[in-house]
């Protein structure tokens, strides 16, 4: 188990309704699969935009997906 603080989560505190800044993930250090592209770029997951996505992933790895989010 990692000692990384990012790594574990917690329950959110139900009385505030609010989730703490440190309970927050932003998805960086998961590795995007071929859909997460797909969907990112606002296209349809087909088995030719899968592969597009698996390609532009080989090519350019987590920034491909970056690129396609504001």
């Amino acid at each position: 188990m990692s000692e990384d603080p990012e790594s574990v989560s917690a329950p959110a505190p139900q009385a505030s309704g609010i989730t703490p800044d440190r309970l927050l993930h932003t998805g960086g250090s998961d590795r995007p699969s071929a859909e997460d592209l797909v969907l990112a770029s606002g296209r349809d997951v087909t088995p030719e935009t899968l592969e597009w996505a698996r390609r532009k992933l080989a090519d350019e790895g987590r920034s491909a997906l970056d690129r396609q989010l504001p």
